[in-house]
């Protein structure tokens, strides 16, 4: 119960200090870490922040904050042993399946960001179908960026903006920074304003490399698994404590 007062003051917190980021992102790492320090195979850290995802998806709805995005799946995952990505996109297939209903009563808009052709077939549909399920909903968007990596968003922005001045579309003269980023895989959410990466890392790897421009980062050692709702607030309330000025002054 002591942990239970604890959040509470937390969020009140929270509440009262306002100005709650638009868009946080989450870079959710440790979990094979975490397996490891209990001697269990990879997949078990993984199956274990399913909790962790569940918690910090409710604590964003009850705050209502507008966007949340997980990076779920890198494009240099890929490289992971196949046995291990094969059990990765089957407990993506589980999640969709027994959140879905959660998902709907909380009014959540599920997206992702990516390049989900080499997603499995079975995995790649019913992804599809479970956005298209939801997509009625005017809630917070749950964003998943799956087999997901920036340079690559960067380079098919850049090639279709190029593909629409050749054909006349957009004038060469009007291609700016706010055009670019229309080209985007998201162009409709807000740029992130609060980054959390989980386990002590200190990269952004290869994540959102043009939404992050004035992002707040924030790194915590807590391994995704054991990654709370008081750890998420705290690092809202860290948030809430820093002046962004954007390059400017106050």
């Amino acid at each position: 119960m002591v942990v239970d007062v604890r959040i509470e003051t937390l969020e009140a917190d929270v509440r009262a200090a306002g100005r709650l980021p638009r868009h946080v992102a989450i870079i959710m790492d440790g979990n094979g870490r975490w397996a490891k320090q209990r001697h269990l195979p990879r997949i078990a850290g993984h199956t274990a922040s399913r909790e962790t995802v569940r918690k910090v998806v409710r604590q964003c709805v009850r705050l209502g904050i507008p966007a949340l995005t997980l990076y779920t799946f890198s494009q240099e995952n890929w490289k992971r042993p196949e046995l291990e990505v094969r059990a990765l996109m089957k407990l993506l297939e589980e999640v969709l399946r027994s959140e879905y209903l959660e998902l709907d009563d909380n009014n959540i808009r599920l997206t992702y960001m990516g390049c989900i052709d080499g997603l499995p077939g079975s995995t790649r549909k019913l992804l599809l179908e479970t956005v298209e399920k939801l997509a009625h909903n005017t809630g917070m968007v749950l964003n998943l960026a799956l087999s997901y990596g920036g340079r690559r968003e960067i380079v098919e922005a850049a090639c279709r903006l190029a593909a629409d001045v050749a054909a006349g579309l957009v004038p060469a003269d009007d291609v700016d920074e706010e055009r670019f980023a229309r080209y985007l895989y998201r162009p409709e959410l807000p740029e992130p304003d609060l980054l959390i990466r989980t386990s002590g890392e200190k990269r952004i790897s290869n994540f959102l490399l043009w939404q992050l421009a004035y992002t707040e980062l924030y790194f915590t050692e807590v391994l995704w698994p054991d990654f709370s709702e008081e750890d998420l607030l705290v690092a809202l309330r860290e948030f809430q404590s820093r002046e962004r000025r954007f390059g400017g002054t106050t």
